[in-house]
């Protein structure tokens, strides 16, 4: 059985490295790399806890087509459970085009797809119940669940025992924080960026943000700050920020995802909440360092070298 659950987004990434301009009329530009990559806040955190040696199933909806295949096969080749893996008989596999710059930051163009189908019935508790954690990833672009669903599955979840970590897909939405009240009472860890948590809480201030989402439920808030690293704080606690590794930058792209597999792989191996969330920057940095979600871990051993011999930027 699995140690954990990750219920949400499947994504198939397209993307093209370095990005300068869109040529004018059908001119061709040249790009050095372009590649695939299974992406989304459920599947790239499954991809890399299974590098990182959990045993992790992934909950979902990909379509009846040929993108929905490369996800689950990719998945599959890591060691990720697929079973619950739903072929969705109308919608195609949610995908994105990501054109990144040559620093690292991208737009991003997508379709959410077979998303939009994910449903409550989808979970299959008879395996949650045997898991450790529960994650559920992609709110705001799961609209079968988002909301009053997204909260029965969590309240589940907890009532049968697990920890429950909740990331999300950036949204400026107006009914976000709707969305969201449901969900909060119970959450455990909610790992959403500073941006994104900013958007919904109409604050700057890290401390008024992480107090907003306390004040609904949230058990501890995990803001990632990109370059500046993470700030950490528990509900009713000062926030603790660890700053991030110095790496050169080739692609943002799945770093938030590769934080939430180390930081969950860390709880289940019993780290602290600071020393999980170290882990979790370890992961996202080495993600950084290459081209999509699934590029820079390798397995546990080279995280924890990495660790402990990778500078903190200054």
């Amino acid at each position: 059985m699995p140690q954990v659950v990750s219920v949400g987004a499947h994504i198939a990434d397209a993307l093209g490295w370095p990005f300068t301009q869109v040529p004018p009329g059908q001119q061709l530009a040249i790009l050095e790399q372009i590649r695939f990559t299974v992406a989304g806040t459920a599947a790239a955190p499954s991809v890399n806890l299974a590098k990182l040696g959990v045993d992790v199933a992934t909950v979902g909806r990909v379509g009846a087509d040929t993108i929905g295949d490369f996800v689950r096969t990719t998945m599959s080749g890591y060691g990720v459970d697929t079973t619950h893996l739903v072929t969705d008989p109308e919608l195609q596999t949610s995908a994105s085009l990501l054109p990144i710059r040559a620093d690292g930051s991208r737009p991003a163009l997508h379709v959410i797809g077979a998303n939009a189908g994910l449903r409550e019935e989808d979970v299959p508790w008879d395996v949650v119940e045997q898991a450790q954690v529960f994650h559920l990833g992609g709110l705001f672009v799961l609209p079968g669940i988002d909301g009053e669903p997204a909260g029965r599955i969590l309240r589940r979840a907890k009532e049968l025992g697990l920890t429950t970590t909740v990331d999300l897909l950036a949204s400026t939405r107006p009914d976000a924080r709707e969305l969201l009240e449901p969900v909060l009472p119970h959450v455990d860890f909610l790992l959403p960026n500073v941006e994104e948590a900013g958007w919904i809480t109409g604050a700057e201030d890290r401390s008024q943000i992480a107090r907003w989402f306390h004040d609904r439920g949230v058990g501890c808030t995990v803001l990632t700050l990109g370059g500046d690293g993470v700030a950490v704080a528990r509900r009713g606690e000062p926030e603790t920020v660890l700053p991030a590794f110095d790496v050169d930058v080739v692609d943002s792209t799945g770093c938030g995802d590769a934080f939430t597999a180390g930081f969950i792989s860390g709880l289940l191996d019993g780290l602290d909440l600071l020393e999980a969330a170290d882990r979790g920057l370890a992961c996202g940095s080495l993600v950084a360092t290459g081209l999509g979600s699934d590029a820079g871990i390798v397995d546990l051993a080279q995280v924890e070298e990495f660790r402990t011999r990778t500078p903190r930027a200054a």
